[in-house]
C-alpha cells in the first residue's frame, strides 16, 4: 500500500532532520543492507550446525553411555536450532518472510470461493450454518 503525499511529505521531512541533526549516523544506517545481515546469520548458523556435528561424534566415541547419550543429545539439539535459524535466515534474505505473506494474503481473500477442497466446503457449511440454512 503507497503512502499518501501527506505521509511522504512527514517522511521526508523526518529524513531531513536526521540527517541534519546526525549525518554520519544515517550515512550509516542508509548503507545497511538487510541481505547481508541474514547472510551472516546464515553462516553462522553453518557453523554452529558443524559444531553440533562435531558433537554429535564425539559423543558417539564416548565409552561411558550416560556421556555418550548427552553429548549426541546435545550435538542433535546444536544441529536442529542452527538448522532452523539458518532456514529462517535463508527465507527472509530471499524475500519469503512475513512481508510475503502478508502480501500473499489478499490475493487468498480476493479469490474467496475459488478454492477447490475441505477449506472450501468447511467455509460454505459455516456461512449456512450462520444464515440459519442447516
Amino acid at each position: 500500500m503507497p503512502l499518501s503525499e501527506h505521509e511522504q511529505r512527514m517522511l521526508d521531512q523526518i529524513e531531513r532532520a536526521l540527517y541534519a541533526e546526525d549525518p554520519k549516523f544515517a550515512n550509516t544506517v542508509r548503507q545497511t543492507n538487510p541481505a547481508v545481515h541474514y547472510k551472516r546469520w546464515i553462516i553462522k548458523a553453518g557453523l554452529g550446525f558443524v559444531v553440533g556435528v562435531v558433537l554429535l561424534m564425539t559423543g558417539l566415541m564416548l565409552q561411558s553411555t550416560v556421556a555418550q547419550v548427552a553429548i549426541s543429545v546435545l550435538g542433535f539439539l546444536v544441529m536442529l536450532l542452527c538448522f532452523l535459524w539458518g532456514a529462517s535466515a535463508w527465507r527472509r534474505s530471499s524475500g519469503g518472510g512475513a512481508e510475503a505473506v502478508a502480501e500473499a494474503e489478499p490475493k487468498q481473500k480476493r479469490r474467496g470461493g475459488n478454492r477447490p477442497g475441505m477449506m472450501n466446503r468447511f467455509e460454505e457449511r459455516w456461512r449456512r450454518r450462520q444464515e440459519g440454512e442447516e
